[in-house]
Parts: C-alpha cells; sequence; structure tokens
C-alpha cells in the first residue's frame, strides 16, 4: 500500500473472520453485562429478609425496589452522550466501578431512605454499563454476524440475574443480606483491573476523532488483525453528521424517525416485559396454583426469551432485521392473547407463558442488537443509551401498571389481555422504522 493511500476501518472489519481477540472481547462484554445482571436483580432476593429485618412492609421497601431501575433510566441517558466524547472505554469501565462500589456501600445502609439513595446511584452505573458495551461489541464485529453476537452478549444478563439467586441461597443462611450485596459489588471490582488492561478502546471512534495513526493501527491490528500498513490514514464508510451535539442529530431531521420508533418500539417492548415477569407470579398464584408452581412457571419466561435472542439474532443477519423483530413482537402479542384467553390449569400455559418470553424477549434482545446500526459513530453510543434510557422508563411503567390495574380488582385475563396492545404497537413502530430510517455502520 502506498503513501496517501486510505484504509477504511469498516470494511477491513467485515472482510476478515473474527479474530481471536474478537472473541476474547464477546467474553469481557458478556462477562460485563453478567454482573450487570446480578446487581439488577439482586433486590428481589433479599426483600424478604431486609422487610423482616427492619420491620417495615412490602409498600415501603417498594422505594427500594423502584429506585435502581429510575436510576438506570438516568444513567443510561446521561452516558451517551459522553461516551461519543470521550470514549466507550472510559465511560464502561467508570460504570462497572461506580455500580460495583455502590452496590459494596448499600450493605452498610441502616434505613430505608438511605438504602433507596444508594440503590438510585447504583442504577446510574448500571444504565451506564449495557449502552456501552452494546456500542463497543458493535463497533468490532462483522456486520454479517452483528446481531447474533450482540444476543449472545445479552444473554449473559440473564445468566447474571439467575447466578445471583443461587449466590443469595448459598450466602444468605449464613452471613445475611449485607453479605449479598458486597460480594454483589465486590465481583466487578475484582474484574476491573482484567477489564483495563484487555478491553480496547473502540477504533472507529479513534477514527472519528482523529487519533494519531499510528495509534489507531496498532489498535486495528491488536484486536481485528491483517495487513494494516503504518502508512496509511484510516476513514470510515458511513454516513457524515453535521453538528457537535449528539442530541441535536438524533432529533434532527435526518434522524428523527429512527430514534422517535426506537424509543416507542423499546418502551412498549419493556413495559409488556416488566409487567409480565414482575407480577406473572402473584397472578398466577391468586388464580389458585400453588406459589412454587406459580414460580417455575414464570421462570418459563426468562428461560424462552434467552432462546429467542439466540434465534433472533441468527435471523436477523440473515433477513430484514425491521421484519424480524416486529414478527417477533407480532408472535408476543398472540401468545400473550393465548395466555389470556386459556387457564392457569391448562396444560398449553406453561406453553404459552414460554413462547410469550421466547417472542417478546427476543425481541427486546433484537431491538438492542439493530439500535447501533441507524447511527454513524459519532453519535452512536448516544443513539443506543437514549433508546435503551427512554425504554426504562416503560420498564417502571409497567411495574407500577400492573400493581394498579390489579388493585382496582382487574382479573387475571383482562390484565394480561391488555398487554396485547403495547406489543402490537412495538411491532407497528419497528416495522414503520424501515421507511423513514438511514441505516449505517455498526
Amino acid at each position: 500500500m502506498n503513501i496517501g493511500q486510505t484504509l477504511d476501518v469498516r470494511a477491513h472489519i467485515n472482510a476478515r473472520k473474527m479474530s481471536g481477540y474478537q472473541w476474547l472481547l464477546l467474553a469481557l462484554c458478556f462477562l460485563i453485562v453478567a454482573t450487570d445482571g446480578m446487581d439488577v436483580a439482586i433486590m428481589g432476593f433479599l426483600a424478604p429478609d431486609i422487610t423482616k429485618e427492619w420491620g417495615i412492609s412490602r409498600a415501603a421497601f417498594g422505594v427500594v425496589m423502584s429506585a435502581a431501575p429510575i436510576g438506570l433510566a438516568i444513567g443510561a441517558i446521561l452516558v451517551g452522550p459522553m461516551s461519543d466524547r470521550f470514549g466507550r472505554k472510559k465511560l464502561l469501565l467508570t460504570s462497572v466501578a461506580w455500580f460495583g462500589a455502590f452496590s459494596v456501600l448499600s450493605a452498610f445502609a441502616q434505613d430505608v431512605t438511605t438504602l433507596s439513595l444508594l440503590r438510585f446511584v447504583t442504577g446510574l452505573g448500571l444504565g451506564a454499563a449495557m449502552p456501552n458495551t452494546t456500542t463497543l461489541l458493535s463497533e468490532y464485529v462483522p456486520e454479517r454476524s452483528r446481531s447474533t453476537l450482540i444476543a449472545i452478549m445479552f444473554t449473559g444478563f440473564n445468566l447474571g440475574s439467575a447466578l445471583v439467586g443461587f449466590g443469595a441461597a448459598a450466602i444468605l443462611p449464613h452471613y445475611g443480606w449485607r453479605a449479598v450485596l458486597i460480594a454483589g459489588g465486590a465481583v466487578p471490582l475484582l474484574c476491573l483491573p482484567v477489564y483495563l488492561l484487555l478491553i480496547p478502546e473502540s477504533v472507529r471512534f479513534l477514527v472519528v476523532r482523529k487519533f494519531p495513526t499510528e495509534r489507531i493501527g496498532r489498535t486495528l491490528r491488536r484486536v481485528v488483525g491483517g495487513e494494516v500498513p503504518s502508512n496509511v490514514s484510516f476513514t470510515i464508510s458511513e454516513p457524515q453528521v453535521t453538528g457537535s451535539q449528539p442530541g441535536k442529530v438524533l432529533l434532527s431531521s435526518a434522524y428523527r424517525a429512527t430514534t422517535l420508533s426506537l424509543w416507542g418500539t423499546y418502551f412498549m417492548g419493556l413495559l409488556v416485559i416488566y409487567l409480565l415477569s414482575g407480577w406473572l407470579p402473584t397472578m398466577i398464584k391468586d388464580a389458585g396454583l400453588p406459589i412454587e408452581r406459580a414460580a417455575n412457571i414464570t421462570a418459563l419466561f426468562q428461560l424462552g426469551g434467552t432462546v429467542g435472542a439466540l434465534l433472533v439474532g441468527y435471523f436477523m443477519d440473515r433477513l430484514s432485521p425491521n421484519k424480524v423483530i416486529s414478527a417477533a413482537y407480532m408472535g408476543g402479542a398472540i401468545f400473550i392473547l393465548c395466555l389470556a384467553s386459556g387457564s392457569v390449569e391448562s396444560s398449553l400455559f406453561s406453553v404459552f407463558v414460554l413462547l410469550a418470553g421466547f417472542c417478546m424477549s427476543g425481541a427486546q434482545t433484537g431491538l438492542n442488537a439493530y439500535a447501533p446500526s441507524c447511527y454513524p459513530t459519532v453519535v452512536r453510543a448516544t443513539g443506543v443509551s437514549w433508546m435503551q434510557g427512554m425504554g426504562r422508563f416503560g420498564s417502571i411503567f409497567g411495574s407500577f401498571a400492573g400493581g394498579m390495574l390489579l388493585s382496582m380488582g382487574w382479573g387475571f385475563s383482562a390484565v394480561i389481555a391488555i398487554l396485547a396492545g403495547p406489543a402490537t404497537l412495538a411491532a407497528i413502530f419497528i416495522i414503520a422504522n424501515k421507511f423513514g430510517q438511514r441505516t449505517v455502520a455498526a
């Protein structure tokens, strides 16, 4: 390659097979998402012990439970512009250190107010971690397998949520709930040196921020491999963006339709998922089944979601991503209606729960894999973060709405059936996005 020639980083990554270092990056991102899932789910396992020790009602403890999701939403919204300005790696490592440290500090709370505040601050870090792992991984993997690989990464969240349950069961009887919080925070903190040493900065971020070519070439050779001459300049084949403020770019005429459709889809999807996963055990129990069986049936929703995420990602890499995600949401709406029209004692009920989780959680993970392709590098982290942040308000609303509808006397069938509406809207929003979308590179 002669002096003065250029190398398209996007084309270089897409032209090569996954290197060992790219697989390592996937594993590291998977681990971060798993520890994120541990800290998000941890309070659900500790609630009985904390309420008993402090002598408070479940309603009073609801403030603690809602604090972290609110922090998640705000953290996701705040981190995007900072990540696009300062880099994916810096914000990712800061968020891991943040939620690990404040999870440990939460163990020393002595009252509901202090614990709620600490869980809110912990949520800021949790909300910042997920968008950065999504953005960083999407900018390093070949586009032909991007959706599948990001789906694999997101299965770490379910794994982490399950592992913290097993960990809590082992630690609680002997050491108490404070030890569980300390352990949950210690895991990401202990992993931090490994992340610092092995996680690279996004090479695409380095290009758009005009870092020295020597550093860009060194990073590209290290992570992706291949021939990268030292006398070459680097480019990325994607639309150019006018304007320095990511928020204004996302809401400009070029990206407004895409941005709003992603927000609406993510909001509706999380509304359904959180209402179902949060209140389904209670509704099944109220319908006449033992709580143990209700818990086992609800677990099928998460199991179906894990398998669904992998299959949705697989088909997104081979078909139109919009159509695949939309079809999954529509499938979710159909199986939700099947749940509402059936009996909890029916042998098909568990199958419908499994399939509803398969479709809804599969579509939601697919949306996470799809969003990075909708924005250029210079605003990608903001686009992904704001979608996840706005969607988090859907999870908060879904959890709240479930309690409100049940307190108003709505029956099992009515509460479940109404969720087909948001699932259908999610399908419409994401398919409509195709008509005004400018797909770029991820």
